[in-house]
């Protein structure tokens, strides 16, 4: 979907270096930094919308938290009952603009929301089967994610599902290093400049805070979820299932 993006440039030159934002300028590059960015990216969304197909129910909401372009609403959109509605959530219009225009770029023709607020101040979810964070509860302040799972958990239907996605922590320090040390290397590989790496490193150092993967696994747990497992794991990124 991103081999059209415009290349990620945003760290490429020395800069004084403020919290990352998602502004006009990250929104124009973001669909090839994150698949530079984040490991199987595409892999990791056709399994998102392998699993919805298995998921979402007819006459139901799919909520995309933290939707960004749309890229996960237009992998799932035909494996999906055509009669879910989607609902798209950022805080940033500039995303949102963005993913109205995607979505119509690639056709899909369903009922569609897109709805521009705050995570941090909870989210108000209905007739949910299915929500999807992917990448996006690591932005949320640590206080704020019980309250957010819970206020995803009551919107959902019995059986509905919570698919995160998320970077986390080792669960030891000496893997911590090791993995962050694998992460970089692929970075690298993927075209990124070591100021790049490290600019955007300070860029995030407040702004993205991991769990470690079993955090985020009890957190979902401690929610009221009966059944959460793994679908996807690479060094210090991971996907994670959950039933209500």
């Amino acid at each position: 979907m991103s081999t059209q993006a415009p290349r990620d440039q945003v760290f490429a030159e020395q800069k004084a270096i403020t919290d990352f934002k998602f502004n006009a300028e990250v929104v124009g590059v973001f669909d090839d930094m994150v698949t530079r960015s984040v490991p199987f990216y595409v892999e990791t969304q056709r399994m998102v919308s392998e699993m919805a197909g298995d998921i979402v129910t007819p006459g139901s909401r799919v909520y995309d938290l933290g939707c960004s372009t749309g890229t996960s609403m237009i992998a799932l959109h035909p494996n999906v009952t055509p009669d879910a509605t989607f609902v798209g959530v950022d805080n940033s219009q500039e995303m949102l603009k963005k993913c109205r225009e995607k979505l119509g770029q690639f056709g899909v023709q369903r009922p569609v929301e897109l709805v521009c607020a705050d995570l941090d101040q909870g989210v108000h979810v209905e007739n949910a089967s299915l929500v999807l964070m992917m990448y996006t509860l690591q932005f949320i302040r640590p206080l704020n994610r019980d309250r957010l799972l819970a206020d995803i958990y009551r919107g959902l239907n019995p059986n509905g599902g919570v698919i995160l996605a998320e970077k986390v922590l080792g669960e030891d320090s000496h893997f911590n290093r090791l993995f962050i040390k694998y992460y970089y290397d692929m970075k690298r590989r993927n075209g990124y400049s070591d100021m790049e790496i490290v600019q955007k490193r300070e860029a995030l150092e407040n702004v993205l805070i991991p769990y470690k993967l079993l955090e985020n696994r009890e957190l979902l747990l401690r929610t009221g979820f009966r059944y959460v497992d793994v679908f996807f794991k690479w060094y210090n990124f991971c996907g994670i299932v959950a039933i209500k």
